[in-house]
């Protein structure tokens, strides 16, 4: 068993995760929006640690802020997209005009039955291992 549907087309929702990492890391705000629809439900909404966005012009606010903070960086996806019931997964870095790594970390989200992205809640670097040796 696989952790992907076998009725999704996993395909497409890489491509959905792919369009709103670029519309994210997108310098124009009006590419950013066509990308940001195209990705993203209406009422979709993007919660990462410092801050949350809801509809498309809560999510571009949050991608605005994003580049005034790191202009001329990026996002790419460093993993597989892993999709099961409805629900998503994925690897992230930020990227800068470099080349070098600045941030990376996972998105959990839920997809909408047309296939954009209804939630996504972001996660910043790994995951921590248990201290002390806790089972």
């Amino acid at each position: 068993m696989t952790a992907m549907d076998t009725t999704s087309d996993t395909t497409t929702i890489a491509a959905t995760v792919d369009a709103y990492l670029a519309a994210y890391g997108e310098p124009d705000p009006d590419v950013r929006a066509v990308r940001i629809q195209a990705a993203w439900a209406e009422d979709g909404r993007l919660i990462d640690p410092p801050a949350a966005g809801e509809g498309h012009a809560g999510i571009g606010g949050l991608a605005d802020a994003l580049q005034g903070q790191f202009p001329g960086h990026r996002f790419r996806r460093s993993t597989a997209v892993d999709v099961h019931h409805g629900h998503v997964r994925f690897g992230w870095q930020l990227v800068g005009p470099d080349g070098a790594v600045v941030l990376e970390g996972m998105d959990v989200g839920t997809l909408r039955a047309d296939g954009r992205l209804a939630q996504i809640v972001g996660f910043f670097g790994g995951l921590q291992p248990l201290a002390g040796g806790d089972s």
